[in-house]
């Protein structure tokens, strides 16, 4: 089974975190959401609180199958801001592992370095912070190679199906598709 870590902050936007982690358990992927503060206890942009499952020190992120980052700010700064994620991100990606992102939060792989040559899309405004990029905005999400990356809250359950396909088979993210009811445009 594979293992996926959702990293949160306070300022997240619950849609595309909450809308992952759900979609994702569906299909029975171990997935774990991960506080990069120093409490379980995370708020979202929209002051919903939620607990998390671990905090990063005892989340041993560096075990999982995929990197998962949600948009929403000041979520993305504060996550932009750990150090250890930071390194992380770049290690995943350096290593051809899963790394995932939503939002605003592909400008954090765009700062890092991840996405140069490759295929990515944001939050329309922000493409200019995927440095290096070959920015995409016709498609609600884009995947090259071991990146995936999406526009925003609405685009949250095509990415998770993106992610489902990509950890366990396109057959699963069809099921889980029709489960809820969800018609690809795409």
């Amino acid at each position: 089974m594979s293992r996926v870590c959702v990293f949160l902050a306070d300022g997240f936007e619950e849609v595309e975190a909450l809308t992952v982690v759900d979609l994702l358990r569906r299909a029975e992927i171990n997935v774990t959401m991960v506080s990069v503060s120093d409490s379980l206890q995370v708020r979202g942009r929209s002051n919903i609180a939620v607990i998390a499952d671990e905090l990063w020190d005892d989340a041993k992120p560096a075990k999982s199958d995929m990197l998962i980052l949600p948009g929403g700010m000041p979520g993305v700064t504060y996550l932009e801001e750990h150090e250890g994620l930071r390194d992380l991100l770049v290690k995943f990606a350096e290593e051809g592992k899963e790394v995932a992102a939503i939002c605003a939060a592909p400008t954090i792989l765009g700062k890092l370095g991840i996405l140069k040559g490759k295929k990515a899309t944001v939050y329309p405004g922000a493409e200019v912070m995927l440095k290096g990029a070959d920015v995409v905005l016709d498609k609600e999400v884009v995947t090259d190679g071991n990146i995936t990356t999406s526009r925003g809250a609405g685009t949250a359950i095509p990415f998770a199906l993106r992610l489902i396909e990509i950890l366990s088979g396109a057959e699963l993210a069809d099921k889980i598709g029709k489960q809820i009811v969800y018609s690809c445009t795409e």
